[in-house]
């Protein structure tokens, strides 16, 4: 990275037993940037492991994808507030122009749409509950999305303003709707999809995607909260 980079900006990583991927995840966050790992009951020693590659650790006993997004947020204290997975699929240096066009207000919420790159990146189950979860997105909101990937970026206050209480893997999905709902500009990054290491807790299987369609279903049906307050640049982007 160069002298360019971003400041003020943490990044949250949900954790669940990545202790394989944690040295390439934590080796690619910008210098500057404070990494917050999520330990959601990790027993391979992801924590530990974390800590000496110089992550701050937060420990988040209840289980779910939400419950350590929402941890990492509550936690973080940066203006700026970026997500990714903690699985080694998604590059963090990615969220460098995230986080520029937050602060340049050209994205009040900024998202990366996956692009596989190689066998097994994303497979056709996952794919399909995309697809399925995206269409159901336009027609509730209007956003022309074509993916609802979890590297992201968004002023922290604004976040914590929506009040989102998806505690599951309807989370990410609740952060766009809400900031939708508020008048948000939410945008896309095409970012390259890498097979992960270990097996998705979520998408791994025909049965954990379907679980998830159903948990972002309910959050869809959900009537419009309007938060207590929105970015200073938000309006648009649909």
């Amino acid at each position: 990275m160069t002298s360019s980079t971003p400041e003020d900006v943490d990044v949250v990583l949900p954790c669940l037993n990545e202790a394989e991927a944690l040295p390439w995840v934590l080796a690619r966050i910008p210098p500057g940037w404070r990494a917050l790992v999520v330990d959601n009951g990790s027993t391979d020693g992801s924590a530990d492991t974390a800590r000496e590659l110089g992550a701050t650790v937060v420990h988040e006993p209840r289980r779910g994808f939400g419950s350590a997004c929402h941890a990492g947020l509550t936690a973080a204290t940066a203006d700026i507030v970026c997500f990714c997975d903690c699985d080694a699929s998604l590059d963090p240096a990615l969220l460098v122009p995230f986080v520029r066009d937050v602060q340049r207000g050209e994205g009040d919420l900024v998202l990366g749409r996956r692009r596989p790159q190689g066998r097994g990146a994303w497979p056709a189950h996952a794919r399909a509950g995309n697809v399925a979860l995206s269409l159901m997105l336009r027609r509730r909101t209007g956003l022309r999305l074509h993916d609802l990937g979890p590297l992201r970026a968004a002023r922290r206050e604004p976040l914590l303003a929506l009040g989102l209480t998806d505690r599951r893997s309807g989370y990410p999905l609740q952060m766009v709707v809400r900031a939708a709902d508020a008048g948000w500009r939410v945008t896309e990054h095409d970012v390259p999809y890498l097979p992960r290491a270990g097996v998705s807790k979520v998408t791994g299987t025909w049965r954990g995607t379907w679980q998830a369609v159903r948990d972002m279903s309910r959050v869809l049906a959900e009537a419009p909260v309007v938060p207590a307050a929105a970015p200073a640049h938000a309006g648009g982007g649909r």
